[in-house]
């Protein structure tokens, strides 16, 4: 059990510290407004989301995979492909561009606009269904499937928060983008490194 959450915090951490519009929007909340709990619809609103949708991807792939013959072969397959152009994206991308694209917003804004990038995000929806999903499907026991999601869930909300809080220290030192920028070098290494544990998975399938 120890191993599956030790897999769910570091793939998750790998893709949730990435800094697309998600993680972006969270982040300029915290920057944005005068006080931190006022950003706070923002983070329940991303952090339920992405529990709705890694509890769906867990129990959906999971199902799935038992009832269509040599589906675990493709969803490996893809996945670690899927890992591979994610990781890549991450590596390349420009946080400037993004970073000054939100600004504060009331509560009701916020919630609005933390679903709409939470559950209409295709990027999101892949990062669980297409990379947190297809990882589940290496623990067939129930308590370390749970151990697996919950330790995903946990991280998913511990980071949200840091988002926003580290949001208000760091979005006035970093113009450039620099520190950004290397969070997501960091990311980039870690989602590849999950990369290369599913083609090792994969070859032992095969």
């Amino acid at each position: 059990m120890s191993a599956a959450v030790i897999h769910g915090v570091l793939l998750s951490i790998g893709l949730i510290m990435a800094f697309g519009a998600q993680n972006v929007f969270i982040f300029n909340q915290g920057a944005s407004h005068k006080k931190l709990r006022s950003s706070l619809p923002a983070v329940i609103t991303a952090s339920v989301c992405d529990t709705i949708l890694i509890i769906l991807a867990v129990l959906g792939v999971s199902l799935m995979v038992m009832t269509v013959p040599g589906l675990q072969i493709t969803l490996f397959a893809a996945g670690f492909l899927f890992l591979l152009y994610i990781g890549w994206t991450i590596w390349s991308s420009d946080p400037v561009k993004v970073n000054d694209k939100y600004g504060a917003m009331r509560a009701d804004k916020q919630i609005m606009f933390a679903i709409s990038v939470s559950l209409l995000n295709p990027h999101a929806i892949l990062d669980t269904i297409g990379v947190i999903g297809a990882n589940s499907l290496r623990y067939s026991g129930v308590a370390e499937l749970v151990a697996f999601a919950v330790a995903c869930i946990i991280v998913s909300w511990i980071t949200f928060i840091m988002l926003a809080v580290i949001g208000r220290s760091i979005r006035s030192i970093d113009r450039e983008g620099k520190i950004v920028m290397t969070i997501n070098k960091v990311s980039a290494l870690m989602i590849w490194g999950v990369a290369s544990y599913i083609a090792y998975q994969l070859y032992m399938l095969v």
